[in-house]
């Protein structure tokens, strides 16, 4: 799952803390080895070319193409990483996001209104999650796939039905 329940502090009373990220089924490391090896993959016919003028024609379509799968799986990359924070003490609901541009979004409510809404159809996704809280509504796991929301709904409503 890609997302993390982590331990309350010692002696900071009951709180619930959890960390949510995109799947990533391609690491950082991955990607290199990956890229490397579509690299001499692709330019091992190339070698057959070596000292004909034929090479330099069909080169510069080589490298275009190998720069843009580059930046391609790097874009993509580089939208992935967002970071969900939802913690509740007994006070308060503080929902953070850090955005793939380095901007961060939060929402806090009061513990006691907070509520979790979960939409199975009427969403913009299947099992849209969205907490409310005085006048706002945000949306929590936009990036988690419908299974993966829905388990998140159970956890989340356990950590809202926490005592005080």
């Amino acid at each position: 799952m890609p997302y993390q329940w982590t331990p309350p502090p010692p002696h900071h009373g009951p709180v619930w803390a959890l960390e949510l990220w995109p799947y990533r089924s391609l690491r950082r490391k991955e990607f290199a080895i990956f890229f490397g090896v579509t690299a001499c993959l692709i330019t091992l016919p190339l070698l057959a070319m070596l000292g004909s003028m034929v090479l330099w024609g069909i080169l510069l379509p080589f490298v275009l193409m190998l720069w843009a799968l580059w930046k391609a799986i790097d874009v993509s990359y580089r939208r992935g990483e967002v970071l969900e924070s939802f913690v509740a003490d007994a006070q308060k609901v503080t929902l953070t996001r850090m955005n793939a541009d380095g901007t961060m979004q939060v929402w806090q409510a009061n513990r006691y209104w907070a509520t979790l809404h979960l939409h199975p159809k009427g969403g913009p996704v299947e099992n849209y999650l969205t907490l409310r809280g005085g006048d706002r509504e945000v949306e929590i796991g936009a990036f988690l796939d419908t299974k993966e929301r829905l388990a998140l709904y159970d956890d989340l409503k356990r950590a809202l039905r926490m005592p005080q």
